[in-house]
């Protein structure tokens, strides 16, 4: 019975995001992590404004941070014959099975953000997540030595059920390590969601008064670590580098404690998905993978992006 009402629900979840928009000669579905997360909800509307312009329809599903549910949504978009396939993952290797049954029902399959192992989707789209997490370490280095006497106690807030997340935390880490002087006091999960973020930072700062700087690995967690920074009133103490701009994230770089943030282009990342697609239906080969670029956003250059 529970397993009938959770199909009937997502079935209806299914039918109301086909309303996103209507008309259009094919239909390309977007697998969601959630709607909560700015970075999603801009991803979403490149995509749906690139499917309006090339005249397909474009259906989105919210799996609210379930990777269970994003792979029920696959095998039901397969069942309902769509046209083409968007996954942003949230388990890079328990979404394969689904990505399997999609090709060889012969849907396309764009990967976006996360990066699936190889397999058979036809593109993979997004950024070089353990790059961009070398890139802001070596800011962070740059900053503990020309302001924190070259020493400093950093913890982080990650998403551990994010693999994507996962690899900007190693590309950071791997980073710090070389540096004997930088010691990572903790590692809190926030699960991708900013309140449980914000409760996971408060309770690392709690545990570790003498850290004096934090890294996150999203766009939650950025929000989260920010709010509990606020919340514990360690403006003066926390130097924040993170990922995902927010109002939250440049109001912070205003004060002075948002030190740098990884900007990626999530609406970007929506239209270009998109847009292999429509190649691919018009029988064109497309890019194995396609880098969107990133910019690291500071004081000296955060102006251009209010």
């Amino acid at each position: 019975m529970k397993k009938l009402i959770y199909l009937i629900c997502m079935l209806i979840s299914l039918s109301l995001s086909n309303t996103a928009y209507s008309g259009g000669h094919k239909t390309i579905a977007l697998i969601q992590i959630n709607q909560q997360a700015q970075f999603f909800t801009d991803m979403n509307k490149g995509a749906q404004a690139q499917a309006k312009k090339n005249g397909h329809k474009m259906v989105i599903y919210n799996a609210n941070n379930d990777p269970t549910a994003q792979n029920n949504a696959i095998e039901t978009f397969i069942q309902q014959g769509v046209d083409g396939l968007i996954v942003v993952a949230i388990d890079t290797n328990g979404i394969m099975s689904a990505v399997i049954q999609a090709a060889n029902a012969g849907i396309p399959v764009v990967a976006i953000d996360a990066i699936l192992p190889d397999g058979p989707h036809i593109s993979q789209v997004g950024v070089n997540n353990y790059g961009a997490g070398v890139l802001i370490a070596n800011s962070f280095l740059d900053y503990v030595d020309s302001n924190m006497s070259g020493k400093a106690k950093i913890g982080i807030v990650g998403a551990l059920n994010s693999t994507i997340q996962n690899v900007r935390q190693k590309g950071f880490t791997d980073t710090l390590s070389k540096n004997p002087k930088v010691e990572v006091v903790g590692i809190v999960d926030g699960r991708n969601v900013s309140e449980k973020a914000m409760s996971a930072a408060e309770n690392l700062f709690t545990a570790n008064p003498s850290m004096n700087a934090v890294y996150t690995t999203g766009e939650p967690a950025l929000v989260g670590a920010i709010a509990a920074t606020e919340a514990q009133g360690l403006e003066k103490d926390i130097k924040i580098f993170g990922w995902d701009l927010t109002s939250h994230s440049i109001n912070g770089i205003d004060q002075g404690y948002v030190i740098s943030v990884v900007q990626q282009s999530p609406y970007n990342m929506g239209t270009y998905a998109v847009n292999v697609l429509k190649d691919t239906f018009n029988g064109k080969s497309v890019p194995r993978v396609i880098d969107v670029p990133i910019t690291l956003v500071t004081k000296s250059n955060v102006s251009k992006f209010k």
